[in-house]
């Protein structure tokens, strides 16, 4: 053992939830401790969140290029573009390693004290560090004290058991930093993870084919939703196998073995082999079973106020289940660390929004038509189409449409969604909205700038009261 620190917060775990409850604390004038084996960020700025939209951007402006080279409506020209791949993946490490960067100047800022290494549980006032020391070596442990101890391990994508992750199977992670384009990519999964990176790699240049058991996209979100993005796959030239069981990488490693629906088996043809089944609580591999908390499958299990069933022992972000999202974990961070300094807090929102970076994008918050009237809530809606929107147009953006849902009794809005280029900035109008107890007539009567596709917000509105303006 190489000496120990006391502390009065110890966090494990420096993702969006770690860092952010940290800073928060130490704002607060609570001795902090953060302890991180890999990098800080977590998986949102180094292998997911920040990565992926980078990479959504390069390969938004490599396919308009392209477009250009062609017969473009907008009267511009260009040569066909070329992509030197290895330098967009450059551009994007860079952008995550100023993003790194500024996690740790803030936790230093602040005197966070940041250790680095890989956290064992004692018991639930107490852990090991140890940290690798030179030539790769683990060092002797450090020993830690606390008062409170915050779990904040985030998740990790999912592995199918007849086919690991391993040479042609890779996993999102491999997926956003890659030294070559394979020429066609197998993807199984159609949930978010897979169809951004999908999408990714079919503007790239590169086949590619998603294969989903359940019989629609993206089954997380409503099927109107996911019209637009079903319908700009096929433009892409993505091939969408849907109720389609994968069985197993092909005998001669080159694809995998399908099952259609209503079909023999068959072997679709693929150099690479994305697997995005989802993700996992990270509640193994540092001593978590020691405490013997109240657990939700691999999830741990807190309340309103996210602490877990052990007295001081607290758990936010994906290591508590869905919804898995960094936003989610920040706030739950700052919720905790209020709390550990001595404030009344709780975590209940109203509504957490939720974005899908696919081409077009789809946001939501709140609850759609149908988990209103499941949850016997007698509610309207309105539906306002992007292809009435005047800056929708100018963008050429008008596939989609922006939809509130609202109290019939008292026009109190509970939900929204929206499909389109774009629409992923609506997410914080939303999800204010809804937290503030906003009603229809709040958001009809409020002044949108024009022209803005903000005003399709205004105009469902407008809709949801029979008071529609230009539709």
């Amino acid at each position: 053992m190489s000496g120990s620190v006391n502390t009065t917060l110890l966090i494990i775990g420096g993702g969006p939830g770690g860092y952010v409850a940290a800073i928060r604390a130490a704002q607060l004038g609570v001795p902090t401790v953060l302890v991180e084996g890999a990098s800080l960020g977590g998986t949102c700025l180094n292998i997911g969140c920040i990565p992926s939209k980078a990479l959504i951007h390069v390969a938004e402006q490599f396919h308009a290029l392209q477009a250009y080279a062609g017969d473009s409506p907008l009267g511009i020209r260009t040569r066909a573009p070329e992509l030197d791949l290895a330098r967009s993946v450059a551009w994007k490490d860079g952008i995550v390693k100023r993003l790194t960067g500024g996690v740790a100047t803030l936790l230093k800022r602040h005197k966070v004290t940041v250790i680095q290494g890989w956290a064992h549980i004692v018991d639930g006032k107490t852990v090991d560090v140890t940290s690798e020391g030179a030539k790769g070596k683990a060092g002797a442990p450090q020993r830690i004290r606390c008062e409170h101890m915050l779990l904040a391990t985030g998740s990790e994508p999912v592995a199918l058991p007849f086919m690991p992750f391993g040479g042609k199977v890779i996993s999102s992670t491999d997926a956003l930093s890659p030294r070559e384009l394979p020429k066609a990519l197998a993807i199984v999964g159609a949930g978010y993870i897979g169809l951004e990176l999908g999408v990714v790699y079919r503007k790239f240049g590169v086949k590619v084919d998603v294969v989903e058991a359940q019989d629609r996209i993206l089954p997380a979100y409503d099927a109107e939703l996911v019209k637009p993005v079903h319908a700009s796959l096929k433009a892409l030239g993505v091939g969408l196998h849907l109720q389609t069981q994968v069985l197993g990488l092909a005998e001669d490693g080159e694809g995998i073995r399908i099952q259609p629906p209503k079909s023999e088996e068959r072997v679709l043809a693929a150099d690479q082999v994305l697997v995005a089944v989802g993700r996992k609580p990270r509640s193994r591999g540092f001593g978590l079973s020691s405490l013997m908390l109240d657990m939700n499958g691999l999830a741990v299990r807190v309340d309103d106020r996210c602490r877990t069933s052990m007295n001081g022992v607290w758990a936010i972000g994906d290591l508590t289940g869905e919804p898995m999202l960094a936003h989610r974990a920040m706030a739950q961070g700052e919720c905790v660390a209020e709390q550990v300094a001595g404030q009344m807090r709780q975590f209940v929102p109203q509504a957490i929004p939720a974005v899908c970076f696919t081409d077009p994008e789809v946001v939501t918050a709140g609850l759609s038509p149908a988990q209103a009237e499941k949850a016997g809530m007698d509610a309207i809606e309105g539906v306002f189409p992007l292809a009435a929107n005047g800056r929708a147009m100018t963008l050429e953006s008008t596939d989609g449409f922006v939809r509130v849902v609202a109290r019939r009794d008292n026009h109190l809005i509970v939900g929204w969604q929206a499909v389109g280029r774009g629409v992923s900035e609506f997410a914080a109008a939303f999800a204010q909205s809804i937290e503030m107890g906003a009603r229809l007539e709040d958001v009809a009567h409020t002044i949108h700038a024009h022209p803005t596709q903000g005003e399709a917000i205004q105009e469902a509105a407008l809709r949801a009261l029979g008071e529609a303006i230009h539709i």
